[in-house]
């Protein structure tokens, strides 16, 4: 059997240098353009933290900020323990349980924009007035897959004989759950609500189709205000969203590995 080595094959190192500045080289140069002092975004004359300056003190923009924060915060909270339990009730097998788990990360296969149209219809059709609620109410709809998968990951993990011990010293399935299940779980609850909470701070589509006068978050407000051209101004913004949302990253992706090594 002829086994393939991909790093053996001519140009591939190439190649792959190439995907990679494809990829980061724009993000690197809004970041760049950022610190522009000129009002232009494509004209270079010198380095000024200006911008930032700028973006901090612009009401407009504390507001989208502001609503981005409490959207976020509210559906992680509730995507998380909406997952904990559905993470709890699809531990031990039972029939069907493919199609539940199926059903659970469903919004992650299927196109953000169809999720987005069939929740606006939703909403249409119960007479619900678009605003912040129904913002809310969408981002936790969606964030429950990306806080499920860590816990169930976790507890598929877990040693199951742990629980069988503090079944047999008399714990109730409650004194079970909160001094042995959640412990062992909480590295993996506390991952899985950051990524819950960079989803909803991060998303687009979603918040586009269902916000209402006065839930403009920041991604909202970062495409308005480009359709009157990209300024140092969007690029800061993009700036620091970028920088918060890699933070939030890596803390999930520590916390996950902390998880693993108890």
């Amino acid at each position: 059997m002829i086994s393939l080595h991909l790093k053996k094959l001519p140009g591939t190192r190439e190649i792959s240098l190439l995907i990679l500045a494809y990829l980061y080289l724009p993000i690197f140069v809004l970041i760049a353009y950022s610190f522009n002092a000129n009002r232009s975004a494509t004209v270079w004359t010198e380095f000024s933290f200006a911008w930032y300056g700028r973006i901090l003190a612009n009401p407009s923009i504390q507001t989208a900020a502001l609503n981005s924060i409490i959207v976020a915060t509210i559906a992680t909270v509730c995507a998380t323990a909406i997952a904990l339990l559905a993470a709890l009730a699809t531990y031990r097998p039972f029939y069907g349980q493919k199609m539940v788990e199926g059903g659970i990360n469903l919004p992650l296969i299927l196109p953000e924009i169809v999720t987005a149209v069939a929740t606006l219809l939703l909403f249409m059709a119960l007479g619900i007035k678009l605003g912040l609620l129904t913002v809310i109410v969408a981002h936790i709809g969606f964030c429950i897959p990306f806080a499920y998968l860590p816990i169930r990951a976790r507890l598929n993990d877990l040693d199951k004989s742990l629980l069988e011990a503090a079944n047999d010293l008399y714990a109730n399935p409650w004194q079970v759950f909160r001094r042995v299940t959640l412990p062992l779980l909480w590295p993996a609850v506390l991952s899985g609500a950051v990524l819950a909470f960079v989803v909803s701070l991060d998303d687009f589509i979603m918040t586009f189709f269902v916000a209402g006068p006065g839930s403009t978050t920041l991604p909202v407000y970062i495409f308005s205000a480009i359709k009157a051209g990209v300024t140092p101004e969007i690029n800061a913004i993009s700036t620091l969203m970028l920088l918060i949302s890699i933070v939030l990253v890596v803390l999930a992706f520590w916390l996950g590995q902390r998880g693993k090594q108890q």
